[in-house]
This record gives structure tokens, C-alpha cells and sequence, in this order.
């Protein structure tokens, strides 16, 4: 099993370790719209419509979009931590919108009836499933004919500057969430399942500025999170080489697409 795969109760218990590398994007990500406002523009959500989030997190997307979105959305909002469904719920609960619902749920076995939504948004989470075709399955199950799923997800090149300073604790230099669900696999589950897709790449680099956040985010999950106190030494060389052949600043490309299938009617 991939690092990105195991020890998800430790890790997605709260949204504690999950700050720590959505600090790096919140703080140093270089676009003209950010990745939040953006998806929310992309997804063709109408007013009124029955929305399920899977795997849904603290619900930073919604509170940070509820501004871009159409009005009176019914927001269900799921995930495996309950610890993260009652974040996202008390955070989304203040926002406008018709409804929010919250539910612990496993998205290869989620409790709704057959076609009870008008689209499933689901956010850089399938990665973390052992089989992301059944969770596919399963989004399509529950959606209403003519609904949609939206899905995120990152590609192989992803941050490939930040990934290789990883390889003092043995992992290899790519984004273990692209390596593990990457473009090539978002592409060929929902063209399966669903016969149609459309991808769509944010347009986004990363200029961090400060190595310490570097440093946190990388090892707020494993293997950097188990490092002994050698390996730790060896990354803080290996972050500190790499700001200064950069002059300070550390240049990182990004890949982050949404990609978008509908359930024929």
C-alpha cells in the first residue's frame, strides 16, 4: 500500500496534519484565481440542485467558494472521519446555503438511495481508496440521470521540486497523490464508467519563501511524519541547499486538473 493510502485515520482524524500542506498552497500558490474560486467557476451547478460532497474533509472548499456558487444549494457533505464531517459541518453551517447535511459515510459504500443527487464533487480524495474504480461506481450510483461528478486530482509532475527533496526518506520524487490517482487514472475510471469526461488544468505554480513550511508539510504525512532524527537532519540540508541555489525563493511547478463526467440520462 502507497504512504498516500495508509494511516488515513491518524491522518484525517481532524484537519491538523491536512493544515499543514494546505499552508504551502494557501500561502505560496502564484495564479490569477485561486484553486478553491476556481473549481467553484468550473462546476455547472444550478440554483436549487442536490449536492453530495465525498470526502469532504474540514470544508474548506465550500466556505471558501460559497460566494461563486449558485444560490440554495442542498450541500450533503460526507466523509470516512466523522471528526471531519463535524468540522465541515459547523463551518459550512453559517454559509447561505438552503441546507447542509452531514454524513459519516465510506465512499465505496455510500448510505444514499439510487439517484438522489445532482452532482457528487469529490476532491483529491480518491487516491486514497484501494480500488478508486468502486468509489467511482458508487458517485455514479447515487447521482440523478443527467447529473455529474466532479473529481480533483493532481498529475505525476506535480510539485516534482518540493518531492524530490522527499528521497532522504527513501520515497521516490514524485506527488504520492498523482502517483497513486494521477490524470492518466482519473481519465480512464470516469471514461468507463460514466463513457464521457472533460479535463480541465488550473493554471498555478508555487514560489515558497520559507523553508520551515517546506519542512512541516512534508512531513506531516508518512514517511516523513515516522523520520528519524538522521533523516529529519538530512531533509532540513536538502530543503536548506535548495532555497539557496534558488536565492531564497523555491520555484514549483504545479498540476491540479478537474475533471468532469455526466450520467447519461
Amino acid at each position: 500500500m502507497s504512504p498516500i493510502k495508509s494511516g488515513n485515520a491518524e491522518q484525517y482524524g481532524d484537519s491538523r496534519k491536512l493544515a499543514a500542506r494546505a499552508r504551502l498552497n494557501s500561502e505560496y500558490t502564484i495564479a490569477e484565481i485561486g484553486w478553491f474560486p476556481w473549481v467553484a467557476k468550473q462546476l455547472p451547478l444550478n440554483a436549487g440542485d442536490n449536492v453530495l460532497d465525498v470526502g469532504c474533509g474540514p470544508g474548506w472548499f465550500w466556505a471558501s467558494a460559497a460566494s461563486e456558487l449558485p444560490d440554495n444549494l442542498n450541500l450533503t457533505l460526507s466523509d470516512l472521519s466523522p471528526g471531519m464531517v463535524q468540522e465541515a459541518v459547523e463551518r459550512c453551517g453559517p454559509l447561505p446555503f438552503a441546507s447542509i447535511t452531514g454524513q459519516q459515510a465510506d465512499a465505496t459504500a455510500l448510505p444514499f438511495e439510487d439517484g438522489s443527487f445532482d452532482a457528487v464533487i469529490a476532491m483529491h480524495m480518491l487516491y486514497h481508496l484501494p480500488d478508486p474504480s468502486k468509489g467511482i461506481a458508487e458517485m455514479h450510483r447515487v447521482l440523478k440521470p443527467g447529473g455529474f461528478l466532479a473529481v480533483t486530482t493532481n498529475g505525476g509532475g506535480n510539485m516534482r521540486e518540493l518531492y524530490a527533496l522527499t528521497t532522504v526518506f527513501g520515497s521516490a520524487p514524485l506527488d504520492p497523490a498523482g502517483a497513486s490517482f494521477g490524470y492518466e487514472a482519473a481519465e480512464q475510471f470516469m471514461q468507463a464508467r460514466f463513457g464521457n469526461m472533460t479535463m480541465t488544468q488550473h493554471p498555478a505554480r508555487l514560489r515558497v519563501t520559507e523553508p520551515e513550511d517546506v519542512f512541516l508539510a512534508l512531513t506531516s504525512y508518512p514517511p516523513g511524519d515516522r523520520a528519524d532524527e538522521a533523516q529529519l537532519a538530512a531533509f532540513r540540508d536538502a530543503i536548506s541547499e535548495a532555497f539557496q541555489a534558488g536565492n531564497g525563493v523555491l520555484e514549483v511547478g504545479k498540476e491540479s486538473g478537474l475533471f468532469i463526467s455526466w450520467k447519461t440520462a
